[in-house]
């Protein structure tokens, strides 16, 4: 009988063995799934400035995205394909794979690169593939629609763009009147900016911005007013053809709008509403500071930018 006992035990001991044994191989079964399964993440995607998610043949692209690998970054690629449920005057397709986020876990991807002039007009799939050094990858498919230049519905281009200090010119068509003139305190700032090829409803936004703040907006809907010094705001409403709009409009006698006036070194700016405390700011420094044009069309979400530096001693 203790024999019997004996042999029963053991085979329940085996029989349990068998079972933990099972047990953990499914669960370290199960960590390998589930660690395979883990791919890449992606957040803040902008195609187009303002994140239009338009582009134009031969002209100036921005991309930006946040990447987050699994495990560490191998490449990102970028790929601009045709849909099988469009028409297309000739077949194009354009890829772009970049290698120097290999090795990173997180990574800002802000690329600006030309649309090339061999690309087709319609509408793409826009896709973006993060590929992982574990061996998986993501990709997210956006829209994208690519237009010639002659046939953009807004295609805004500065004709004037002008700065003073004191009412004297300081920079105009291109070139500064005086390449050791800075700004200092009680000076006086001031700026014509006209754009052209504008129509519906838009605004713009006249900033001054210092480099140390770090602060690069690419667009009206990016702009941190806590960094920024506004000089001038003003909005566009219900142009039917596409013409002009200046911050200073003239109409061919005079003037309908006074020049706004911005005092170097004032404890408010120009925002409309609000103003912004630029003293509780600290925004003004020696050094350099970007003078920057943004302009967004809101009836086309199209955006335009552009800028100078200049230099200010405090």
């Amino acid at each position: 009988m203790i024999k019997i006992k004996s042999e029963k035990m053991k085979t329940t001991k085996l029989i349990l063995a068998s079972l933990f044994a099972s047990i953990a191989f499914t669960s370290c079964s199960n960590d390998d799934s589930e660690q395979e399964q883990a791919i890449p993440a992606i957040d803040k995607i902008e195609l187009g400035l303002g994140n239009n998610e338009t582009a134009t043949i031969g002209q100036d692209f921005h991309f930006n995205a946040e990447v987050t690998a699994s495990d560490k970054i191998e490449n990102v690629q970028v790929k601009i394909i045709q849909r099988t449920t469009e028409t297309y005057a000739k077949p194009w397709s354009h890829e772009i794979t970049w290698t120097q986020y290999a090795g990173a876990k997180n990574a800002t991807v802000h690329k600006h690169f030309d649309i090339p002039e061999d690309a087709v007009e319609g509408k793409y799939d826009f896709i973006i593939i993060i590929n992982d050094q574990n061996g998986t990858k993501l990709e997210i498919t956006k829209n994208l629609t690519i237009y010639k230049l002659e046939n953009i519905p807004v295609n805004p281009v500065a004709s004037v763009f002008t700065v003073f200090i004191n009412d004297a010119f300081m920079y105009r068509k291109g070139k500064f009147s005086d390449e050791t003139i800075k700004y200092k305190n009680n000076d006086i700032f001031s700026s014509q900016v006209t754009l052209e090829g504008v129509k519906g409803d838009g605004i713009m936004y006249l900033l001054l911005i210092n480099k140390n703040a770090k602060h690069n907006p690419e667009s009206v809907d990016q702009i941190d007013f806590s960094k920024v010094i506004v000089y001038d705001v003003f909005e566009h409403k219900n142009i039917v053809d596409a013409g002009q709009f200046s911050n200073i409009p003239w109409d061919g006698t005079k003037f309908l709008r006074e020049t706004p006036k911005l005092t170097i070194g004032a404890s408010k700016d120009n925002n409309s509403p609000v103003q912004q405390d630029l003293i509780a700011n600290k925004s003004w420094t020696t050094g350099n500071y970007t003078f920057l044009v943004l302009y967004k069309n809101t009836t086309y979400n199209i955006n335009f930018s552009q800028s100078i530096e200049l230099p200010f001693t405090l």
